[in-house]
């Protein structure tokens, strides 16, 4: 019998991906979407669909389990501050809330990978089906970093590997070793954005360098790093000329369309396991 994954999809083309991926690998996607977030051309990669309000624990499960899932995946964005209003928790959910140390993502995220299992699912790598797209370390792209260059990766790196460890961002735009943006409830685009936006003002003509990592002990099954073409564009539309990525951790969305759209742009992107490859 085809194996079954459930699929809770958030916004983007990650979750996309991530059923093409599935279906590649034999097996079926049962998606549990999100009214005004998921993707609509989800559907074409689902045996069975089903809507439900941010909130909603209890159906959704019962859904999957109707649906023969017992591993489940996560993949595609959704507003974090939604825990802050616009949703109609049900009792589960309210239950689940009462009991958070704190309303991080991740808090929140990892009571919900245990609710799962006591329903007998399993939650997974969010990169399964897709180890082709994980960013393998080295230049990626694009021209070889240069000693300055690549000293201001390694201060950009700890200053991101500061804030992802407080669960703030993942992300930090800057110009040599001045920080322009650190990524907030935003994301990234807006991040980058926002650099672009605060350098013209200042006068500087140079490039900003944007650097993305993981969180210290990121848990792979949910809220990974990616980067895609849209990334491409807007730090091509912000003035951002190189890209550092965290290898092994950070998804690379349709990696050969990446690159080929990074060299036209002329963005160097590079990939390193730790701050030592920036050394």
């Amino acid at each position: 019998m085809t194996e079954r994954i459930g699929l809770i999809c958030g916004a983007g083309e990650f979750p996309v991906l991530l059923a093409k991926g599935a279906i590649k690998a034999g097996r079926e996607v049962v998606t549990v979407g999100f009214k005004g977030i998921t993707p609509p051309d989800i559907e074409e990669y689902s045996v069975a669909v089903e809507y439900f309000r941010l909130g909603k624990i209890s159906d959704p499960i019962k859904f999957m389990k109707n649906n023969g899932v017992r591993r489940v995946v996560m993949a595609g964005s959704v507003p974090h501050v939604s825990i802050f209003g616009g949703i109609m928790p049900d009792l589960r959910a309210i239950k689940i809330l009462a009991t958070l140390k704190d309303k991080k993502a991740n808090s929140l995220l990892g009571t919900i990978a245990d609710e799962l299992k006591k329903d007998g699912l399993e939650l997974i790598n969010s990169a399964t089906f897709l180890e082709d797209m994980i960013a393998k370390p080295g230049l990626v792209c694009g021209s070889k970093l240069t000693a300055d260059q690549k000293a201001a990766a390694a201060y950009g790196w700890k200053a991101a590997k500061t804030i992802a460890e407080l669960d703030i961002g993942l992300t930090v735009v800057l110009r040599e070793k001045i920080v322009y943006a650190v990524e907030g409830q935003e994301g990234t685009d807006r991040c980058i954005l926002r650099a672009g936006e605060l350098m013209k003002q200042s006068g500087d003509k140079g490039r900003l360098m944007v650097v993305k990592v993981a969180r210290p002990g990121q848990d792979m099954r949910f809220d990974l790093p990616v980067a895609g073409i849209p990334t491409l564009k807007t730090m091509e539309k912000a003035g951002a000329s190189i890209l550092v990525l965290e290898a092994g951790r950070t998804l690379i969305f349709n990696p050969d369309a990446f690159a080929a759209e990074a060299e036209k742009a002329g963005i160097t992107v590079f990939a390193a396991e730790s701050i030592e490859d920036l050394n």
